[in-house]
This record gives C-alpha cells, sequence and structure tokens, in this order.
C-alpha cells in the first residue's frame, strides 16, 4: 500500500467485509423495516394490558424483542455501510432512515418498562415460571434494581424522543472529525511530501526522524486548535446532555449514571484512579528512562511513541500479521484459533483505508450473523496487536452470541475491553518468549511496557479528565475551551512528570478523543487491561483448565452483572488487587527493559 488514500472500488473484495451477510440484497434491508412497520401497531396495542395474564405477558416480551431484534440488525447493516465512506450519501440517508426507525421503536415501546415496574416483582416472577422464560429472568433483575431511575410513562416516552437528536454532538464531530478536518501535508524521512491522515498518525509518531515527529504533532493539533471553540461548544453539549439525563433520571451525577448501567460501584472508578496514581513514580522513572536512552537534552511529547529499540521486520505484511496473531494465541487451544481462521478468510474484516473511511478501528456484531471488525491497516507492530484485540473482540461476541439467548447475548462495556486486551497480553508474552536476541527482546519489552504506559496510564488520565469536566458541569460551574484545557494541561503534568518538555499544542489533545463521546467509556480500557494482564498470566500457568473458566466468561454474555460475570474467569474487579498485579508487571518489566539497555 502506497502514501496515497486509494478509492474503495479499488481495493480487492478480499480485503472487505462482507456485508451480505446481513443482507443478501437491500431490498432485504426494506422488507425488515416495512416489517417492523407493521409489528409497532401491535406493541401498542399491548399498552395497559402487558400484565392482565400470563399470556398478554409472554407475547409482549417476547414481541419487543422481536422488533427490537430487526431494529438493531437494520441499523447495524446502514451505519456498517455507512462506515465504509462517510461522504456517500445514500447510506447516510439509510444511517439517518435506520435512526429514525429506532427513534420511532423506542417512543413505541416506551411504556413497556414503566408498566412492568408498576407490577410486583412477585408477579412478574410468576409470570416467567408459568412460562418457562427464565432466559428473561436477569433482564428484570436488573429492571427493578433500575426501579427509581424509571419516568412515567408520559415521561418516557418523551425521553425516547429526544433519541433522535441526543446523539447531535456525537454525529456532529464524527463528521467534523472524519470528513471535513484537514490535516497538513508534512515532509517524511526521506524530504518527500506526505499527507497527514488519522490511519497515518501512529507511523510518523513511530518515526525515528524527529524532525517528522515534530511536524505530525504540530501538524496534528494545530489542525484541532483552528476550531478550538468549536469543539468546546461540541463537547460541553455533550457534556450537558448527560447531566440532563442523570438529572431528569434521579441520578447524584453523570458517572452513577453511566456506572450504573452495568451495576458497577463507582469505588470501582475511584480504586482505578488512585491506584494509579499511587504508582505514577513508575511512568516517572519510564519518562526518564526514555530522555537517558535517547540522549537528548529535552525530551518532548512528541518523542515519546518512538520506538527505543530499532524495530526488527519494522514493514508488516497484513498476511504477516494474521500469522503473527495466529502464532501467538496458540495457548487459547484449537477451537479458539479455529475460530481466528474463519474470521481472516470471511468475511468479517474491513482491512485497508479508504477515502471516506471511518478512522480507527472497532468490531461490532449484530445477534444470529457473524461478527465485523473495521481496521485502517498500517504495516507496523502497532496494527498487528489491533487486529488481535479488534479479534478478541469478536471472539468474545460470537461466543456470546452462540450461547446465550438474544436478551442475554450483548455484554456489558465492562468487560468488553477484557478480551481484547487479553489477546494483546498473549501476543506480547508470546513475541517476547520467542525473541531471537537481546536487541529484539528489549524492542518488545519496550512495546507492551508502552502498552501500559498507553492503555493503563492514559485511559486513566482520560478517566480523571472525564471525571473532572463532569463533575463541574453536573456542579453548575463555569466551563469553557481555555477551562478544559487547563485542567487537561495539568493532568499531563502530574501523569508525565517532570523530565518531559509538556508542549503547548497538547492542551487540546481532549479535542480529538471520539471515545469523550461515549462517556465513562475509557477507564474501562484501564481496568479491561488489568484484568487482562491477570487472565493472560492464569492461562499461560495453568493452560487447560484456565481457557475452560475464560471460556465460561466469553459464554456467558449479559447472564449476570459483569463484575460477577467476570469472576467466572477468576478475575475480581472490585477490589484492587488486578490494578496492583498490572503495576506489579509493568515494575518488572521496567526492570528488566533497565538492564536489557544498560
Amino acid at each position: 500500500m502506497d502514501n496515497k488514500v486509494m478509492k474503495r472500488e479499488e481495493i480487492s473484495n478480499e480485503f472487505k467485509w462482507r456485508m451480505e451477510d446481513v443482507y443478501s440484497d437491500e431490498n432485504l434491508w426494506r422488507e425488515d423495516i416495512e416489517k417492523v412497520e407493521k409489528l409497532l401497531p401491535g406493541l401498542t396495542k399491548m399498552q395497559g394490558k402487558i400484565c392482565e395474564n400470563k399470556d398478554n405477558f409472554k407475547h409482549t416480551i417476547e414481541l419487543i424483542n422481536e422488533i427490537e431484534f430487526l431494529v438493531e440488525k437494520i441499523y447495524f447493516y446502514a451505519n456498517q455501510k455507512y462506515h465504509e465512506n462517510l461522504g456517500n450519501g445514500r447510506y447516510q440517508s439509510f444511517s439517518d432512515e435506520s435512526v429514525a426507525l429506532l427513534t420511532k421503536f423506542y417512543a413505541a415501546s416506551s411504556f413497556v418498562e414503566p408498566e412492568l415496574l408498576a407490577q410486583s416483582e412477585d408477579l412478574i416472577n410468576a409470570y416467567l415460571t408459568e412460562n418457562k422464560m427464565d432466559s428473561y429472568k436477569h433482564y428484570f433483575d436488573d429492571l427493578f434494581r433500575q426501579k427509581s431511575h424509571i419516568l412515567s410513562r408520559d415521561a418516557e416516552e418523551i425521553l425516547a424522543l429526544t433519541q433522535s437528536f441526543s446523539s447531535g454532538a456525537n454525529d456532529i464531530f464524527s463528521v467534523f472529525n472524519n470528513v471535513d478536518i484537514k490535516f497538513p501535508v508534512i515532509k517524511d524521512e526521506n524530504g518527500t511530501d506526505v499527507q497527514l491522515t488519522h490511519a497515518k498518525l501512529n507511523l510518523f509518531m513511530e518515526s525515528s526522524d524527529r524532525n517528522v515527529r515534530e511536524a505530525a504533532f504540530k501538524g496534528l493539533y494545530k489542525s484541532y486548535d483552528d476550531y478550538r471553540n468549536t469543539l468546546a461548544a461540541i463537547y460541553i453539549n455533550s457534556l450537558k446532555k448527560d447531566k440532563f439525563y442523570a438529572t431528569v433520571r434521579k441520578y447524584p451525577s453523570s458517572r452513577a449514571m453511566f456506572l450504573e448501567d452495568g451495576n458497577i460501584p463507582e469505588s470501582v472508578y475511584d480504586n482505578l484512579v488512585e491506584t494509579v496514581s499511587d504508582n505514577l513514580g513508575l511512568l516517572h522513572r519510564y519518562i526518564s528512562l526514555r530522555k537517558k536512552i535517547m540522549n537528548v537534552d529535552e525530551l518532548h511529547l512528541y518523542d515519546v511513541y518512538t520506538p527505543l529499540v530499532d524495530a526488527y521486520n519494522k514493514n508488516i505484511s497484513y498476511q504477516n500479521a494474521k500469522e503473527m496473531v495466529l502464532e501467538g494465541l496458540k495457548p487459547m487451544g484449537e477451537e479458539y484459533i479455529s475460530l481466528l481462521k474463519e474470521g481472516f478468510n470471511n468475511g468479517w474484516i474491513d482491512v485497508y483505508e479508504n477515502e471516506g473511511k471511518r478512522s480507527g478501528a472497532y468490531s461490532w456484531s449484530v445477534y444470529g450473523t457473524h461478527p465485523y471488525v473495521l481496521l485502517n491497516f498500517q504495516p507496523n507492530l502497532n496494527n498487528v496487536f489491533t487486529i488481535a484485540h479488534e479479534m478478541g473482540h469478536a471472539l468474545h461476541s460470537y461466543y456470546s452470541n452462540t450461547n446465550q439467548s438474544y436478551s442475554n447475548a450483548a455484554y456489558k462495556i465492562f468487560v468488553a475491553e477484557v478480551a481484547s486486551t487479553c489477546n494483546e497480553s498473549l501476543l506480547i508474552n508470546h513475541l517476547i518468549n520467542k525473541a531471537e536476541d537481546k536487541k529484539e527482546k528489549a524492542y518488545l519489552i519496550n512495546h507492551f511496557l508502552e502498552q501500559f504506559r498507553t492503555t493503563l496510564f492514559r485511559q486513566t488520565m482520560f478517566a480523571e479528565f472525564e471525571n473532572i469536566v463532569h463533575g463541574m458541569v453536573d456542579r453548575g460551574e463555569a466551563i469553557n475551551c481555555d477551562i478544559m484545557c487547563e485542567k487537561y494541561y495539568e493532568l499531563n503534568k502530574k501523569y508525565f512528570g517532570d523530565d518531559i518538555i509538556l508542549d503547548k499544542e497538547i492542551e487540546m489533545e481532549w479535542a480529538r478523543i471520539p471515545h469523550f463521546y461515549s462517556s465513562f467509556y475509557v477507564y474501562q480500557y484501564a481496568t479491561g487491561f488489568s484484568a487482562a494482564v491477570a487472565l493472560s498470566k492464569k492461562i499461560l500457568d495453568e493452560g487447560e483448565k484456565a481457557v475452560e473458566d475464560y471460556k465460561k466468561f466469553l459464554k456467558a454474555g449479559c447472564s449476570d452483572y459483569p463484575i460477577e460475570v467476570l469472576k467466572y474467569s477468576g478475575i475480581d474487579m472490585s477490589k484492587k488487587e488486578p490494578v496492583v498485579l498490572a503495576m506489579k508487571m509493568f515494575e518488572q518489566l521496567l526492570d528488566e527493559f533497565e538492564k536489557l539497555m544498560k
């Protein structure tokens, strides 16, 4: 692949996902929309009648699940097609239509939960037993747990209508960040003009040429700084939206609302920030070592991504990347490897960047169809880990979807990052162990140290920032671009320490983080990383028994609360221990790296 971003039609089909596996014909997508339109009146007819008898109860619950499944499938297909090229007006209209249908469904079904909650738990449990609907038991346990936050039927109907515009800040940011923002052309190591893009940023930031790194860093943040007040207005609107929903639903804070969804104690969030903060001396030590190894008078933020050891096979083809992932995940057993191959060879993955394609990488699935993975593959080691990561998500979805009913399949966000990061941890352990010499081992340990820095430390810093700005809005305090920049800069100072020059440009980094529009999501990268480190150690130490326990977790979906589901694998995230263990491993790796670099 050369420096030119290709048009989608120039890419071979073998490197594109196969959306025909969801709908073989777009007419079938349209038919499902019509089917939903026909089913919705039957749902609204049940208003006031759901719990009159056990038959009405069963009919309504099964009908709402049927409609929800179809609406999710319609929405999934439309948005996957839209993500192929965000400049494609046709699929943008598909996406808009699917959002409208989703909103219509939310409005039509808004009476259901208030009506169910008006009944006694005893009656609901009796209906579940009489109708042999055991698969819905956890759903109703969860529903009644959140009873105090469900509003009246009329209020829920009004809230449902806000769905069509509640994602407005996210939608605006997404279009700006993926389509409208213009990054500069910079000089590469050979003095050739190259276009800075989202997908190529890491490649430039890892460059051995400091001028390339500095140009990419400053060019990137200048592009965001040019729109600083607009970006602040967009994000502050997102924060205010969260406050609105938290207030209306009677939560003490926005954070409490988002953590309540998975029944995650707020102490888990605070434990993470406290434990990481208590161990920032280790990160400062690593930054100081970086400065020493790079032999620079001043270490800048644009110096922190370049490898401290020259890479072996720096240019890694997609084919080689797949082979590395398969080899590294062998401890997961034959079944898991077979499923990875299925995904690689059968249209699960959209591999390369093309004009207008959504940036980044993700895995997404809809019940009844294999998972899908979006990549913007670049030929470096980071992208090998991205494949392992996203396929971890994909196989978690596969195991959940094939072992649970529709109502119990969608695992909560809190555990979503565990399977993906466990894959990364297994892969890096494999690569370190098979390193052929001291230099290669040092390079790989450096890479693992970077995983700790960028996932455990960095995501916790993000989590701390989110907590600060949401708290300010929740309390009604003044907030604007300058205030957010100041808070973000102070956090960088706390996390990076005194042995680095904090370039002013970094104050705008908050403005380019898409996950900030999925509030209180990023802390789960850090908790997930900690759990994954512990799990990968168990799998490598205990073998098949640990793999089987781990698969029980993968297969559990949302059949229990996430903290409980994770315990199936032997990891308890309600305690500080997994994060403490991760910090100990970071320290051990740092000790070994220091010895290798003497």
